[in-house]
């Protein structure tokens, strides 16, 4: 990317991957965004588990009925968790790390696409966390907060356009 500005009109969500494994080196620089992210005085209460076996993400991919089948298209899946003993904004933190590493994934022309775990269900009202924490035999005191999807962009979407940001929803000193 030429700028930041540029970055972030660029960012979109992707849920179409092409089959084609992420380099190295790419993976290692979308993961140290998330460890470098800030946290709440410097806390760090997330965790990431990094899948990329296909059958896994197969799998994964079945932990909700809605929004989560760009799980099963992507070569990389990183899930988000913290621990909120160590943090009482630990959604916050995990949030941002979870986004540090979408920036990054854009930055390296990588789509990416946020999953929402955190208080969604999938089939019988079963908690689509529940169903991570089966999957990954995740410790009791963590919680899931996301699944973050990666891979080359199997489809472009245009920038965001200027025209249509809702300035309304900016208030200068008073509501």
């Amino acid at each position: 990317m030429k700028d930041f500005q540029d970055l972030i009109h660029h960012r979109r969500s992707i849920r179409k991957y092409t089959d084609q494994p992420l380099a190295a080196e790419e993976v290692e620089q979308i993961l140290k965004a998330a460890l470098l992210s800030p946290s709440s005085k410097s806390k760090k209460p997330w965790q990431f588990i990094v899948v990329e076996d296909k059958t896994q993400l197969q799998q994964l991919s079945h932990c909700k009925p809605l929004g989560s089948k760009p799980i099963a298209e992507c070569v990389l899946a990183v899930v988000v968790l913290a621990d909120p003993l160590t943090s009482d904004v630990w959604i916050e933190d995990a949030s941002i790390a979870s986004l540090m590493m979408q920036l990054q994934a854009e930055d390296l022309n990588i789509g990416s696409c946020w999953i929402q775990i955190r208080e969604r269900y999938g089939e019988n009202e079963a908690s689509a966390e529940q169903y991570v924490r089966d999957m990954f035999d995740v410790p009791l005191q963590m919680q899931v907060l996301s699944v973050i999807t990666f891979g080359y962009k199997a489809q472009e979407r245009a920038p965001y356009d200027d025209e249509k940001l809702e300035w309304e929803k900016i208030h200068i000193g008073k509501w």
